[in-house]
């Protein structure tokens, strides 16, 4: 541990001489800056030098002080008064960087464990305890907008009291310097790419470091002009509630897409105020803070879409969980039953289960299959190959057997948006047992089988006019073929292609004349549907 510690000290050193020599203004100033509490990151940051030294847990502000009385004549042989506030947090970036000790509740920072250490090891138990399988993470930090205006106002403090001396014109606060926020995924992600044994970069599954200061927050909303304060009430009114309730209410991602609406108006309004104003309204330097910002570790992966196409066998279960007035229509849904099998080996959040267009649930859907996509939501594991092919078996070996599924494979989310430009351009083909009022002679079962792309023009049927706007539609079929049932005279097999969205029903009857033509205008007799199947669904995908 000796050996550890010298060895970082020594590494601190070199790192501090490094910056002395190309861009450390002079000691006077760099006590200034400490004794109205900026911490040696932020100090070094600012300087433009803190690039080349971020990924250093070892530049802590004991480093500095000690290199201060060592190259500091005014200090030598005693002891940097700038160092006896332990208590403080960095008056920019509020501990952030470079805390004070931890005294909070679940954030003690344990003997020889460094602050980044301890952050990084807190942020792999949250993957561990929520049971991610991960070998490569990217970090999402979002920062309280004060961060920014305290930032600012120690820009504006020291141009104000250094602007005449020439070190301050050549070196100090260059324009282009490192956030606070890349700061800080710097210093955490060689630390965490070793705890987890998992690499740092652009990747679907994020850990998200959340932090927030209430006092400084709350100071900063009441500096600012009355269009921020009225925001804020509109945002309360319009749902921006933090109550129990409303926080179970909404979900992680929810609320954090609100909280970055409302800092980014909040940065908005600060970007807004001259600087003349800004020094006016806010406090130069920024006071000291003595507690430390609050933190929030969650993890989110992006959504992983599995696709195939699906068979449905019943006549009695419906594509979407179909509930009215409390009462389950159907037995079960394609929706549950492939959604649910999917979930479970991907242990998701949830799943979103689409497919290009849908039945009826007292059609079954037969032949190749319907194209469907199921969106599964932060996932704990991504599915291999082997287990892809689990879920798919456990769907078509189940004891009901009301669906089935095939080809199911992990698909990209371009497939999402193929599936539904698709949509209107597909074909589909259909069986339908229908009834006739008289029988059919040779001629008539011949004049069917020529028909070739015919249009037809339907109004919304009468069954849907509750739920569907009522337009006039074109569509058209492509062919038909006509077979008598063996034993029956007025049974007949329909088979025939259409053009997607046609209503197959409404074509056979037509719907009290608002489908024209349709099969009981062709034939000149009454034609009834009793059944229907789809048989194909054409699309170039998901095969």
């Amino acid at each position: 541990m000796a050996d550890t510690s010298a060895s970082a000290e020594a590494e601190a050193r070199s790192i501090l001489e490094r910056a002395a020599e190309s861009s450390f203004p002079p000691l006077h100033a760099v006590h200034h800056l400490l004794s109205v509490g900026v911490c040696v990151r932020c100090i070094l940051r600012l300087l433009g030098a803190y690039s080349s030294a971020c990924s250093h847990a070892s530049l802590t502000a004991s480093a500095l002080h000690s290199f201060l009385e060592v190259h500091d004549d005014s200090i030598k042989g005693g002891s940097c008064p700038c160092l006896s506030m332990n208590d403080a947090y960095c008056s920019v970036c509020l501990g952030v960087l470079l805390p004070a000790f931890h005294r909070d509740k679940g954030l003690e920072t344990p003997n020889g464990i460094s602050h980044i250490d301890n952050i990084s090891s807190m942020m792999s138990q949250v993957v561990q305890r929520e049971g991610y399988q991960v070998d490569e993470f990217s970090l999402e930090i979002s920062l309280p907008p004060v961060i920014a205006a305290n930032e600012r106002a120690i820009r504006l403090y020291m141009k104000q009291k250094y602007v005449n001396e020439n070190w301050f014109k050549d070196k100090m606060f260059p324009q282009q310097t490192i956030s606070v926020k890349e700061a800080l995924r710097l210093l955490i992600a060689p630390s965490l790419e070793k705890l987890m044994n998992a690499k740092h970069g652009n990747n679907s599954f994020r850990i998200r470091l959340a932090y927030n200061h209430g006092d400084a927050s709350q100071k900063l909303h009441s500096l600012l002009p009355n269009e921020h304060s009225r925001k804020r009430k509109t945002d309360s009114r319009n749902g921006g509630d933090t109550s129990n309730e409303a926080h179970k209410r909404n979900s992680a991602d929810g609320n954090n897409k609100q909280t970055s609406e409302s800092d980014s108006f909040i940065y908005k309004t600060l970007e807004g105020i001259q600087d003349q104003d800004f020094c006016n309204v806010f406090q130069l330097p920024p006071e000291k803070v003595f507690k430390p910002c609050h933190l929030v570790i969650s993890c989110l992966r992006s959504p992983i879409y599995l696709g195939g196409r699906y068979l449905k066998l019943s006549r009695n279960v419906s594509q979407s969980c179909w509930i009215i007035d409390d009462e389950r229509m159907g037995e079960a849904s394609v929706e549950e039953i492939v959604g649910e099998n999917v979930r479970a080996i991907c242990r998701g959040d949830s799943c979103k289960f689409h497919a290009a267009g849908r039945e009826d649930i007292d059609v079954r859907m037969l032949g190749s299959g319907r194209p469907f996509l199921v969106e599964v939501l932060n996932v704990r594991s991504i599915p291999s190959e082997t287990e892809v092919q689990q879920i798919e078996e456990r769907i078509n070996n189940s004891e009901k057997k009301y669906v089935r599924v095939r080809n199911l494979k992990l698909v990209g989310n371009e497939i999402w948006t193929m599936m539904r430009e698709g949509e209107a351009e597909k074909q589909k083909q259909y069986t339908a047992l229908i009834w006739t009022s008289r029988n059919l002679t040779d001629d008539d079962l011949h004049n069917i089988s020529i028909t070739k792309d015919m249009e037809i023009v339907q109004k919304t049927p009468i069954r849907v006019l509750h739920r569907r706007s009522p337009l006039e539609r074109k569509r058209i079929i492509h062919w038909m073929e006509i077979e008598k049932v063996t034993g029956s005279s007025s049974y007949y097999l329909l088979h025939l292609c259409t053009q997607a969205g046609t209503y197959i029903k409404e074509f056979v009857h037509g719907d009290l004349g608002r489908t024209h033509p349709n099969i009981g205008a062709i034939l000149g007799c009454r034609a009834e549907i009793l059944q229907l199947d789809v048989t194909d669904v054409k699309m170039g995908f998901l095969q």
